[in-house]
């Protein structure tokens, strides 16, 4: 969706949009002021290095939390051995220093058999940004570069795909630094390339994805959800075919959320066009604000609730917000998988 901001205003049909209304519950970020600044999409558009997004993303996401992450969600605790100098302190057992007088640090066993696919939606709509804000197709793939950071420094494999009207992109899952150059590098150039016009067509992408990964991995799905609403039973059933492959099967709804999800247009007459169909609509925002919130509230709860049945992780997203509650949700994933 184009959007200008006199009073002709560019943008997709709103009768073509999809919406989550209420996002899954996960507790409370105690962040620092400077770990809020690093999840912020507005800092992060600053940034020219996808891979210092990436890094900054998640460094500031796990500053931000009393325990790091890194501790249960993908290691699990060996034994003790005693302190070294130049051991991290964060690893000492303080309750066995407390009991011995001598300082001893955990030691951890990492799980390495974790694959991952991050598929990318890179479709025409995904374009769309309101105002001075971010991009879904950015917001999206810097979610995507912090997810592969995650995975690469806790040596697990990640793997990319990337999505429009077909697979244009498919990078198989690797864990070694220089494979997460390469694949934050495709993320970047992915933001740069035009994808006028180019549809959604995740329905059929899922089922390739299903056919095409042979061994059990996690696959995060990042999109609008701009299908064709003909397609929305095809897509509920591709997701249900990875959960049935074995696939564990997360799903990031990345919208932006005053005008996608509330419609909060300037009250005066606009004409929005469709970046995917080019079908056009001339209205005053107000005369549909409040059907097109129950459509799309309607369509949040059948999504959510199909999602549910099938054990899918479903988040909705805003560009406007940090990525903490992705990070969350992603984290308790891998939790369940341990």
């Amino acid at each position: 969706m184009r959007e200008k901001k006199d009073a002709e205003q560019k943008g997709a049909s709103p009768f073509d949009w999809k919406r989550v209304e209420e996002p899954i519950l996960l507790p409370d970020v105690p962040a620092t002021d400077q770990s809020l600044k690093y999840l912020d999409p507005a800092f992060i558009s600053q940034v020219n290095s996808m891979e210092l997004r990436a890094r900054l993303i998640v460094e500031g996401f796990i500053t931000g939390l009393h325990k790091s992450p890194y501790h249960g969600f993908s290691v699990e605790f060996a034994e003790h051995r005693p302190y070294n100098p130049g051991d991290e302190l964060r690893h000492v057992d303080w309750k066995v220093f407390a009991k011995t007088d001598r300082h001893y640090v955990k030691q951890y066993e990492e799980e390495t058999n974790l694959r991952q696919y991050v598929v990318l939606d890179t479709s025409a709509s995904m374009k769309y940004r309101h105002s001075e804000g971010v991009s879904k197709l950015e917001y999206g793939a810097w979610l995507a570069g912090a997810l592969h950071y995650l995975m690469v420094r806790q040596r697990d494999a990640t793997g990319l795909i990337a999505f429009d009207e077909r697979i244009h992109t498919m990078r198989q899952p690797k864990s070694t630094q220089g494979y997460l150059r390469q694949l934050l590098a495709t993320l970047e150039q992915l933001t740069e390339e035009s994808s006028d016009n180019r549809r959604t067509s995740a329905a059929s992408t899922l089922e390739e994805v299903a056919e095409r990964i042979g061994r059990r991995s996690m696959v995060v799905l990042i999109t609008d959800l701009f299908e064709n609403i003909s397609e929305h039973d095809a897509m509920l059933k591709a997701l249900r075919h990875l959960r049935y492959r074995g696939h564990e099967v997360l799903v990031f709804h990345v919208l932006e959320s005053e005008t996608e999800r509330h419609f909060r247009f300037p009250d005066v007459p606009m004409r929005f066009v469709d970046m995917e169909t080019g079908e056009e609509m001339s209205l005053q925002p107000s005369q549909m604000r409040d059907n097109y919130a129950e459509a799309v509230a309607a369509f949040s709860q059948r999504f959510r609730s199909k999602c549910r049945e099938h054990n899918i992780d479903f988040v909705e997203l805003d560009t406007s917000q940090s990525y903490s509650a992705a990070l969350l949700a992603y984290l308790n994933k891998r939790r369940r998988l341990s």
